[in-house]
């Protein structure tokens, strides 16, 4: 959504993102802003009354870390009546087995790649820079030198402060108990005040309106938006020790002077609190907290309960309070001040992402929620920008609310997910880790035929997906070298035995967790052309693979098509988020549907250069090169299954993909497995499909490409193919300059293997970071690809990658590494 004038906008919510946007909003030129809290100025009753503020910037999603470093460059050097807003104290990380120490060498390069000044310390250097701390079990530690403490109530009333000398209204005891629409559009707010005895409904008038609700977000969504938010509050400890001899010297105007400690082995973290010592536990159970638990703004009104803070679980608490007895020997002298104590309450999401964006269904109706202090100024920023001119600014891919597939969202599915989040806080997650709750809520009718051949599963979207199949472990495979402790997991040899199958006899691949949809109806073709960088307009049983563009040339997803009909399209596409995409352009008015075609049937890969010979086998089409060629469309029939066959590949082999309804899925693979065996067929997993599209050269679309990028930087120039048509983006591209170049590197020795997000160094300097990165199992290469500047991209240039401190060596190679004419795909 771009406005084209100034629009009338309400934002429900005062705290720290509430008012950081209604901020960067009014320094926008919107300045007809009103702000609507159902609690006091400015200590409100969310969870900004009452966080710590911890800010620190290293995480292993970049564009968390890079919201993070937007919130302290915006709030540094702000004073509210001469009290400080944000302290650069800096953060501190220690690690107290060798597990973590390992990880804090992990996070040292996530803070190189992501441009954040750090250091990794000795136990005698982490003493010197927190005095008090026993170093005896300490092994290790990362500095940020940068990270600082945030006052979430100052920082809300300066942020606030300036909104209203722009011109905002920010009205207090205000609560929200309805929104208006006309057709399809918000109106407005309904309003009441606080307490509900001097209550008097009115409405506000809004084109725009943005709920920053915080705690209350997930009851706002369901009672008044009629939608389950995927977010769920949750109860964290948090504790004061009586004061300490050796903070004598700190009043509550300095309140603290040493870093931010964190001990994440035991999930606690630590601060100066003037005197005091401030100690956050996440090493207990999670203790969601339903909408109905929450207190309202009468209660807080009322009798000053403060909603956001239930009251101190000792129990849950003791270990964490011994902990800190023992590393900081001084505390063994205190005591625990549990007249102070209380649980907060912080929301978590099953990712730990945030949840903004546009509320389908509801032009001018916007979320941004489940938002912490951290990313508070940043994520403000983002959506100022979002509202007002369409663009973010930023890759928002894993922040917007509607990420999630709707298959799957549920109350059941967000507090399971949340728990784990919150059970993960401090944990060391692998980036190839799977969820370990709320597991087989989808599987496929051939599930129980991979579990025999000794699946070994992921998860994705709800589905649950083979990594590889132990039944394979006694295949010939390349050798494969031994890997370290780190990339090991997750991983087995037994993908290089697949991928070798593929390449050499035929692989059969799960792909039914691909989303899929269906565009039909008269006017489909205008759509996609509209928004697509290649025309569908072409015969019917064409597939054709394009990219969806924003409005300033970035990549939001790449697309396969096959034209089914006249009017009617089968699309491959990356998830939720392109359906919403698709449908938010269409006319209401026009007869062009958008339907998810993923759920109700299954998907199977068939690839390997045998792929042909087990197909024809079983159907009576023509399965021939001249009768079925390279990316075309057909509704044939498998073994007597309905399947509409793709001839396309992601692995760059000849071959297919299978889509049956559910009731055929079972079928369909028992056929393709009895046809296939003689042919040398395997059953192979994501692993293997990794490392052949690598090798391939193909990109992965939230990984190594994103909104922030364009096609001809990300090496994807190809797909866009203009012609006469206008569509979405077209205009923006020969305007964009190339910044940096998705690059093809293989690291020198090739027994090393690197993972995505290690910092690139060229000379000593910091010039980029990998992306995806895979052993090339059947090309015999360490492969590694990495956004780099375009002057070090040419090929033979040398580079390092530094992997958990250690540099390997890498070299700028011509891809794709693997079958660069693509013979194999159209033989």
């Amino acid at each position: 959504m771009s406005l084209t004038a100034v629009p009338r906008v309400v934002i429900i919510g005062l705290g720290v993102v509430g008012a950081a946007l209604a901020d960067e909003l009014v320094l926008r030129g919107i300045t007809d802003v009103t702000v609507v809290e159902q609690g006091p100025l400015f200590v409100t009753g969310g969870s900004s009354s009452h966080a710590p503020g911890f800010v620190f910037q290293t995480s292993p999603n970049r564009v968390m870390s890079t919201l993070a470093q937007r919130t302290l460059d915006k709030l540094d050097g702000l004073t509210v009546d001469g009290d400080w807003v944000m302290k650069r104290v800096g953060g501190l990380e220690i690690a107290t087995t060798p597990e973590r120490l390992t990880d804090l060498r992990r996070r040292h390069g996530l803070a190189s790649s992501w441009g954040i000044d750090s250091a990794l310390l000795s136990p005698e250097e982490c003493a010197r820079l927190w005095p008090g701390l026993d170093q005896s079990s300490v092994l290790g530690g990362f500095h940020t030198p940068s990270d600082a403490v945030v006052k979430g109530v100052r920082a809300v009333a300066w942020q606030a402060q300036r909104a209203m000398a722009g011109g905002a209204r920010i009205l207090g005891h205000t609560r929200v108990v309805g929104i208006t629409t006309a057709g399809s559009r918000v109106t407005g707010v309904e309003v009441v005040g606080v307490p509900a005895a001097d209550a008097s409904r009115r409405t506000i008038p809004a084109d725009v309106v943005i709920s920053c609700a915080g705690l209350w977000g997930p009851g706002l969504a369901r009672d008044l938006l009629g939608f389950e938010l995927s977010m769920m509050p949750m109860e964290h400890g948090f504790g004061w020790s009586t004061p300490l001899a050796s903070l004598a010297g700190l009043d509550e105007a300095t309140e603290l002077v040493k870093p931010m400690l964190r001990h994440q082995d035991h999930a606690m973290y630590l601060r100066e609190w003037g005197p005091t010592i401030a100690i956050g536990a996440y090493e207990h159970r999670p203790i969601p907290v339903e909408p109905e638990r929450i207190a309202g703004a009468d209660d807080f009104a009322a009798t000053g309960t403060h909603p956001s803070m239930h009251d101190f679980t000792v129990d849950d608490f003791a270990p964490t309070w011994a902990e800190a007895q023992r590393i900081i020997p001084e505390l063994r002298s205190a005591d625990l001040d549990t007249d102070r104590c209380f649980n907060g309450i912080f929301s978590f999401t099953p990712d730990g992402g945030p949840m903004l964006g546009p509320v389908t269904g509801v032009d001018g109706l916007w979320l941004a929620q489940a938002v912490w202090v951290t990313q508070s100024a940043g994520v403000a920023q983002v959506v100022a920008d979002w509202v007002t001119s369409g663009d973010p600014g930023i890759d928002t891919h894993g922040l917007d609310y509607r990420r999630f597939d709707p298959a799957v969202v549920s109350h059941d599915f967000t507090v399971a997910r949340a728990c784990e989040a919150y059970d993960e806080v401090y944990d060391v997650i692998h980036p190839r880790a799977s969820t370990l709750r709320h597991r087989a809520l989808r599987t496929t009718g051939f599930h129980d035929r991979q579990a025999a051949l000794g699946a070994v599963f992921g998860e994705v979207a709800g589905w649950e997906r083979p990594l590889w199949f132990e039944a394979n472990a006694d295949l010939p495979r390349p050798a494969v070298a031994e890997r370290d402790r780190w990339s090991v997991q997750f991983w087995s040899p037994i993908a290089a035995a697949e991928a070798m199958a593929t390449r050499t006899t035929a692989g059969l691949f799960d792909m039914s967790a691909l989303p899929r949809l269906e565009v039909s109806g008269p006017g489909a073709t205008a759509l996609l052309d509209s928004l697509l960088s290649t025309s569908v307009d072409k015969p019917i049983g064409r597939i054709v693979y394009g990219l969806l563009l924003d409005n300033s040339g970035g990549v939001l997803s790449d697309v396969t098509v096959a034209r089914l009909g006249a009017e009617r399209y089968h699309l491959g596409v990356n998830g939720n988020l392109d359906a919403q995409w698709i449908a938010s352009h269409r006319d209401p008015q026009s007869a062009v549907q958008v339907r998810d075609v993923g759920s109700g049937s299954c998907g199977l890969g068939l690839w390997g250069p045998r792929a042909r010979d087990i197909l024809s086998a079983l159907t009576a089409d023509d399965v021939s090169d001249e009768g079925f060629g390279f990316y075309r469309a057909k509704q044939i029939r498998v073994a007597g299954a309905p399947v509409l066959a793709l001839r396309l590949s992601y692995v760059g082999e000849l071959g297919w993909e299978l889509y049956t309804p559910a009731e055929f899925s079972r079928h369909l693979w028992d056929a393709l497995w009895e046809a296939g065996r003689p042919h040398g067929l395997v059953a192979a997993g994501r692993r293997a499909f990794e490392s052949l599209r690598l090798e391939k050269g193909y990109r992965l679309w939230g990984t190594d490409l994103t909104r922030e990028d364009t096609p001809e930087e990300a090496g994807i120039g190809f797909a866009v193919r203009p012609g006469d048509r206008s569509f979405m983006g077209r205009d923006a591209l020969s305007r964009r300059e190339i910044r940096r170049r998705l690059t093809c590197l293989t690291l020198d020795d090739p027994d090393r293997v690197v993972l995505g997000s290690e910092p690139v160094y060229h000379h000593g300097d910091v010039v980029g970071y990998v992306t995806s990165a895979d052993h090339g199992y059947t090309t015999g290469l360490s492969i590694a690809y990495a956004w780099l500047p375009p002057e070090l991209c040419a090929v033979g240039t040398g580079v390092e990658i530094e992997y958990f401190g250690r540099r390997l060596a890498a070299t700028v190679t011509a891809e794709p590494i693997f079958d660069p004419e693509s013979k194999h795909m159209r033989c």
